[in-house]
């Protein structure tokens, strides 16, 4: 549930702060007072995309902040690495000018997509708009199996068929034409001889470039040795390390009869002596395995070559160049058996149709089920939204296996007794359009766990009776969720838990928009505006009194 919105510099509003609780809250306003900024600053923090251009002018940063309570521990909380506090979502997005976005959850960043994911879970948004989905048939499969809340079925079926598609595509790829079929086959045969030629190993390609390099600085890496050497062991005009150290250590060795910390420091010194003499013969053994020649360079710069000329055509390292070889070599084989291995496939192939038709019926039937449910709870819910002689069905069409099974689904209506049964898009009005999604949003809310709707103005096309019955529903509805709706009906606002007046007005020059909760009074006032317009006089403020007192 959402309890808590903050909303700083998006378009004209500058800040405001909105407490939301149980039951049904309304928002309204005049037009282009800023009602749909409050839904865009919602869908922002549910990871929907944000306009930098929605930043207020003279802002760098625009920043949307809510709360969530009694939110479940959502399997997305363990799978994002982001901490789950006992029910309470905290969900913050910074919109920049420069077109950057940072989202946090609980104080965890996260990326825009994966905030999508979990505000998927929190609200669902219904705006103006999308009732014309119900025009689009393709979508009815979509509303039926989100009704059905059987994802078992619907999963076995699309793994089957995922299997099948497999098959079907690899029966495809080995059943070219012989000219296609014979190309493929020389150019894979070419392919490996050249590989296998090359008579590659793993790291082959690092290990030579770490001796080019080595070779290539070979006189700067002896000069170095002989002068570490040198260093260490000395030479006819200087003494080295080695024996530096052993003198300090004979001149403290003398001096322990003064104190143990002589003798310590003398046995340190030996220490050292002994370290500088083992390092002393590990470089002079560096240097006596060190050999360079001319021919080596160039036998190691030319199978580099051979390398680089392989990588360009088969992969980044020789590792890649190997899996290649290796793929290259399983498709050589399939295709010179390829008539075997078709003969294979198709038998596979026709198990798993048995097996993918097995699963799509059983999804039918499924669905077959759900869309008597949905029938009956739809018509039910419809007539109490002031359509009597409401009629609706859900057609089953037969297909051919696809993605989503066998079947096609369209929903016919009619809204008048009597009237034969019809494609939605050919009978249903704007106003019979939003209380028919109104009812499948209700029917589809009652089966997942949701907490908040939100309807941006699905009351369009709605006037007199029929909007009653819809603020009515969506009150009902307010009763198992939480319900936010923008609204210019007063019979909608009437039935409200909670009023929001979304206002606008200029200071200083620039345009500001207030969230303001409203009290009664202020109630009364705000419906007189809905049901008068501009002029509010006594009749329309004695009409609003009597729509709160009767709701």
């Amino acid at each position: 549930m959402l309890t808590t919105l903050h909303i700083e510099n998006i378009a004209v509003i500058e800040q405001a702060d909105i407490d939301f609780s149980r039951g049904f809250h309304v928002l309204t306003g005049e037009t282009g007072a800023g009602k749909s900024i409050v839904i865009d600053a919602i869908s922002a923090i549910l990871g929907e995309r944000a306009y930098r251009e929605s930043i207020r002018t003279g802002a760098q940063k625009a920043t949307v902040r809510a709360v969530f309570s009694e939110v479940p521990e959502f399997a997305w909380f363990a799978e994002n690495g982001v901490e789950y506090q006992a029910g309470e979502v905290l969900i913050q997005r910074d919109i920049y000018a420069d077109g950057k976005n940072i989202c946090r959850v609980n104080g965890a960043a996260v990326t825009v997509s994966i905030l999508r994911q979990l505000g998927s879970q929190l609200i669902s948004i219904h705006g103006q708009h999308d009732s014309q989905q119900l025009f689009d048939e393709s979508s009815h499969l979509s509303f039926l199996d989100l009704y059905a809340a059987d994802q078992t079925e619907l999963s076995a079926y699309q793994s089957a068929y995922a299997a099948r598609v497999e098959l079907h595509n690899e029966i495809a790829r080995l059943s070219m034409d012989e000219s296609e079929k014979l190309r493929r086959t020389e150019m894979l045969r070419h392919q490996i001889e050249e590989i296998e030629r090359a008579g590659l190993h793993p790291g082959e390609d690092t290990e030579l470039e770490e001796r080019r390099k080595l070779l290539q600085n070979s006189e700067k890496l002896m000069d170095s040795l002989a002068g570490a050497t040198a260093a260490l062991d000395g030479t006819d005009d200087m003494p080295g390390a080695a024996a530096l150290l052993s003198d300090a250590s004979r001149l403290l060795g003398r001096l322990s009869d003064y104190g143990e910390k002589m003798g310590s420091l003398s046995e340190r010194l030996q220490s050292l002596m002994y370290e500088a003499a083992d390092l002393g013969d590990e470089i002079r053994s560096l240097q006596s395995d060190f050999s360079y020649s001319a021919e080596e360079l160039e036998q190691v710069e030319s199978r580099l070559d051979l390398i680089y000329r392989l990588r360009k055509k088969y992969g980044v390292d020789c590792e890649e160049i190997l899996n290649y070889l290796e793929s290259a070599r399983q498709e050589l084989d399939d295709m010179e058996y390829a008539s075997d291995r078709i003969a294979q496939l198709q038998e596979k192939l026709k198990q798993a149709d048995h097996v993918a038709q097995q699963h799509a019926m059983a999804l039918r039937a499924v669905r077959q089920e759900a869309a008597a449910r949905l029938e009956q709870q739809l018509c039910e819910e419809l007539r109490q939204l002031d359509m009597p002689g409401i009629q609706f069905v859900c057609q089953f069409e037969p297909s051919e296996l696809g993605a989503t099974g066998m079947d096609q689904i369209r929903f016919l209506m009619s809204a008048n007794a009597g009237e034969a049964l019809k494609p939605m898009s050919k009978v249903a009005s704007g106003g019979e359009l939003a209380r028919i999604m109104l009812a499948m949003k209700h029917v589809l809310a009652e089966q997942d766990a949701i907490a908040t709707l939100i309807f941006d103005e699905v009351d369009a096309g709605v006037s007199g009776r029929a909007a009653q019955k819809v603020a009515e529903k969506l009150h009902a509805v307010s009763q198992g969720k939480q319900v936010l709706c923008v609204t210019h009906l007063p019979q909608i606002a009437a039935m409200a838990d909670v009023h929001y007046l979304i206002s606008k007005a200029q200071q200083n020059g620039r345009t500001y928009t207030q969230v303001i909760p409203l009290d009664q009074p202020g109630r009364i006032q705000e419906l007189a505006r809905l049901i008068g317009g501009a002029k509010i006089t006594d009749t329309t403020l004695k009409s609003a009194a009597e729509m709160l007192h009767d709701r």
